[in-house]
This record gives structure tokens, sequence and C-alpha cells, in this order.
């Protein structure tokens, strides 16, 4: 009984931390894929159970997700094709051609920053409205309500957010996209004197189809993410209104931290 109740040493409290931490990591990884799993079954067999996936939901929820990301996306993407155009031709330059930014923002943007842009800024977004709207209702427990009244909650709740982030976040990235191309035609034809007509063209024609579905299957992905990241968290609040705050503060470091990782194994598997 004295062994017991002594104190474990400092190393041995930091592995009990890092194990607790683990497992409970693979808990929340299980449910999420139940929770797909479940999402699935719903959209695909929802109707012969008489409980399809009501389309007013998918609507509203892609109109809050995109059309009033819309402004913000804009703006970024233009950005970011901007400041591409800035630091390309100033390394460039030192070799001589300048006129070969074309090649490497159409490339980047189209593969890797619109995507990845939309994502993160979705996961800040939409991510963690998801996840606070969700831990308000299991703290209210109208979760609960749902079921007494023969609701299933992943039809009504974990459905309709799942769909439009589907749809609405690969659109996102191709306007993001598009608009990051224009914006950096605009500033290298100020700087190079290079015609906007001359760099949509050669853009278009070093981006092959591949390389938009390229972006396009990382959009689909990271919504994926974004979705499940937030209702895992979203159903796992515990405590009040300060509970509702960390969770949302959770989903958005976690659906971030998922992305740039999903990032990192799409572009390290398709490399090989």
């Amino acid at each position: 009984m004295e062994a017991e109740g002594r104190a474990l040493p400092a190393p041995a409290r930091a592995l009990e931390r890092v194990g607790r931490a683990f497992v409970r990591g693979l808990d929340e990884v299980g449910f999420a894929a139940a929770l797909l799993a479940e999402s699935l079954y719903w959209i695909v067999l929802g109707r012969r159970r008489d409980q399809p996936v009501r389309p007013a939901p998918i609507f509203q929820q892609m109109t809050e997700i995109g059309i009033a990301a819309l402004p913000i996306v804009s703006v970024l993407a233009a950005t970011i094709g901007v400041m591409l155009s800035i630091q390309g031709i100033h390394t460039l330059r030192d070799f001589g051609a300048e006129s070969q930014i074309v090649l490497g923002v159409a490339i980047s943007v189209t593969r890797e920053f619109a995507p990845l842009i939309v994502g993160i800024l979705v996961a800040g977004r939409s991510g963690s409205a998801l996840a606070a709207r969700l831990a308000s209702m299991q703290v209210n427990q109208e979760i609960d309500a749902l079921r007494v009244m023969g609701i299933n909650p992943v039809r009504f709740l974990v459905v309709p957010p799942l769909l439009a982030m589907g749809l609405v976040v690969p659109a996102l990235t191709f306007v993001a996209g598009v608009l990051a191309v224009l914006a950096s035609g605009l500033y290298v034809g100020a700087v190079l004197g290079m015609s906007l007509d001359a760099y949509v063209e050669q853009s278009l024609a070093v981006v092959e189809v591949g390389d938009v579905l390229h972006g396009l299957g990382k959009s689909v992905l990271f919504a994926l993410l974004i979705t499940l990241v937030g209702v895992v968290n979203g159903a796992g609040v515990e405590g009040g209104a300060e509970g509702v705050g960390r969770v949302t503060t959770r989903s958005v470091v976690h659906a971030i931290s998922a992305i740039v990782l999903a990032d990192m194994v799409f572009a390290l598997v398709l490399a090989t």
C-alpha cells in the first residue's frame, strides 16, 4: 500500500501524460471514422429508411460556409498572388529569368497555396462555428432531445455540413486560384510590362488538368477533416460556457494541424 501511494517520479508522470494523450487521440480518430461511416450510410440509405437528408440545411450551410466567406477568400487569394510575384521576381532577377515567374506562380497556386489558404480560412471560420454550435447543443442537452424525438443526430447535424463543406471548399479553392493568378498577372504587368492576356495565356499553357485536380482533391480532403474535427471536438465538450470556448479553440488548432499534416502526406505520396 505504501508503494502504491508513493508519487511517481517526474519522467514516469510525463510518460503517463503522453500515453493518456495518445490513447485519447486514438479514441477521437476512431470516433471520427465512425461518424464518417455513419454519415455515408445516411447519405446513401437515408431515403430507404424514410429519413432522407434534406437539401434545405445543406444549402443553408453552403451559404454560410461559402458565400459569406467569398470576400475574405478573394482578398487573401489576391494578396497571396501578389506576394508570390514579389518574392519570385526578386529571386529570379539574380538569374535574369523574371519572365519565368508565370510558371512558379501558376503551379504553386493551383497545386498548393489555393487549397491550403482556403482550408485554413474555412477551419478558422466555419470549423470553429460548427464545433461551438454542437458543443452548445451538447451542454444544453439538445442532442439528447433529438434522440428522444427519434431524430438521428448524425443525419440531422453532421451530414449537412459534411456535404456542404465537400461542395463549397473545392469551389472556393478554384475561385481563389483564379483570383491569385489574375492578381499576380496585374502585378507582373505593372513591374515587367507583360500584358494580362499574355500572362493568362502562359499560365494556361503551363497548368495542366492534373494540377487543377491535385488542388481540388486536396480541398475535398481538407473539407472532410475540418468537418470531422469540428464535430468530434463539439461532441466531446465538458463543462459549461468555458468548455464551449475550449473546444472551439481546440477545434481550430486541430483542424489547421490536420490540414498541414495531410497536405504534407498528400504531396509526399504523389511525389513518390
